[in-house]
């Protein structure tokens, strides 16, 4: 089952159910208005989106119509609790060895992880907005969980059944303006503008022998300015799966319903498979050849990820963005 939200109806769009080739949808709103309230009460409302979903793949659902992407916001417009890990530690190793900095060997068995922002998410066509170049704009693309409520304490064993959705997501991270927050020892907050999310979230079982419970064996693929940049798998060099990431985020307090947890940059030890951001290729410049010779983005530039199923269908629907310079209200 695919699930994603239109923008109408509030801030927090109108659920819609769509058909597996992401071609029409149905509103959802006589079982559950919002993707929220589904999360909040899933066991109740599941088995009335499935029967509305079965009904738009025999073309029998009342009031379905042509989905157009741009029509959407991010499945959850704004969630509770939004938690972003760095799960592919390769990728952490990669960075820091470009840095000359030793890598602590707890990077390994404890997960890097941070709290963003999730007030304002935004859908999978919405520009990317930045007042200066000279920012470092940069995307990063990453794995997604949706989960409904999660104890405290929960072991990664268990942590596993309560994923509800997964996604994938463009992390934009503006890089030049991260060194100096980190600095200060208190995190991110300047450096991480809006997290962009594909047109749907999916159960699952849609996922089938591709998703192991925990983590998502197949390639993400980044293509910037119409050019591939990279196709890591998802499964591979991956440190720390879905289990263990939420029972990460999950020790010292309960998860609300609707709690979106994320990967981290999908990346892979072999540099044939490319990158999912552009700080990776940079790093990797350095490490080759001395210096950095790719830049990251400028106005006008487009990135788009997306994942496709061994049969070539595309899963989520693809973040197709536009850099774009903002300019504040007078």
């Amino acid at each position: 089952m695919k699930l994603g939200t239109l923008k109408e109806g509030g801030r927090d769009g109108t659920l819609i159910v769509v058909n597996r080739e992401l071609t029409r949808a149905v509103r959802a709103t006589n079982v559950a208005p919002t993707l929220q309230r589904a999360l909040d009460d899933w066991a109740e409302v599941v088995p009335r989106l499935r029967a509305l979903a079965e009904q738009l793949a025999d073309d029998k659902a009342p009031g379905s119509f042509e989905l157009d992407s741009t029509a959407l916001a991010a499945p959850l417009p704004r969630a509770y609790q939004w938690v972003d890990g760095s799960a592919y530690v390769v990728h952490v190793e990669l960075v820091r060895k470009a840095r000359g900095v030793e890598m602590p060997p707890s990077f390994w068995t404890d997960p890097l992880m941070y709290q963003g922002g999730s007030d304002s998410f935004i859908g999978s066509t919405d520009e990317i907005e930045a007042g200066d170049e000279a920012w470092g704009i940069d995307f990063e693309g990453e794995i997604a969980v949706f989960v409904d409520d999660v104890p405290m304490g929960t072991s990664a064993a268990a942590a596993r059944k309560h994923i509800k959705l997964v996604t994938i997501l463009n992390d934009v991270s503006l890089r030049n303006l991260i060194p100096a927050e980190l600095n200060k020892g208190f995190g991110f907050l300047h450096g991480k503008p809006a997290t962009a999310f594909a047109p749907v979230a999916v159960t699952p079982d849609e996922l089938s022998d591709a998703w192991d419970g925990a983590r998502l064996n197949l390639p993400l693929i980044s293509t910037l300015n119409g050019k591939e940049f990279g196709h890591p798998n998802a499964a591979v060099d991956l440190t720390f799966d879905f289990g263990q990431l939420i029972a990460h985020a999950a020790k010292t307090r309960h998860l609300e319903a609707g709690t979106v947890i994320g990967s981290g940059t999908v990346a892979n030890r072999d540099a044939a498979a490319g990158c999912s951001c552009i700080a990776e290729r940079r790093v990797r410049e350095t490490l080759d050849g001395g210096k950095p010779v790719t830049p990251f983005m400028s106005f006008g530039d487009r990135i788009r990820i997306e994942m496709f199923d061994r049969g070539g269908r595309s899963i989520f629907g693809a973040i197709d963005q536009k850099v774009v310079r903002y300019t504040p209200p007078a």
